[in-house]
């Protein structure tokens, strides 16, 4: 008879080999970006994507760009912490 695996230890198995893990994990982070960047500064954020490992930000103000660049480090790190893995090499925003 088997022993138990907790479901949490299943699904870290099963997406560690899922063949799309990457994009998976891109859209988490997608999804995580309003929590880790707060509401106000998610509100001003037009368009979310990636090319490759590059994380692109469209803003609506010039203000806004460049205080999201000056965070974007910080960003960068808690995102690719969530996701546990080196997801984003880089963010990029336009406005």
């Amino acid at each position: 008879m088997k022993t138990p695996v907790l479901f949490a230890d299943a699904l870290k198995t099963y997406i560690d080999k899922f063949p799309h893990r990457r994009q998976l994990k891109r859209g988490m982070i997608l999804s995580l970006w309003p929590e880790v960047v707060g509401a106000s500064i998610s509100l001003q954020c037009k368009d979310l994507y990636f090319k490759g490992s590059t994380l692109f930000v469209h803003v609506a103000a010039p203000a806004w760009r460049h205080e999201l660049h000056m965070q974007r480090f910080a960003i960068m790190k808690k995102l690719n912490a969530e996701v546990k893995e080196d997801i984003i090499s880089e963010i990029i925003v336009k406005t």
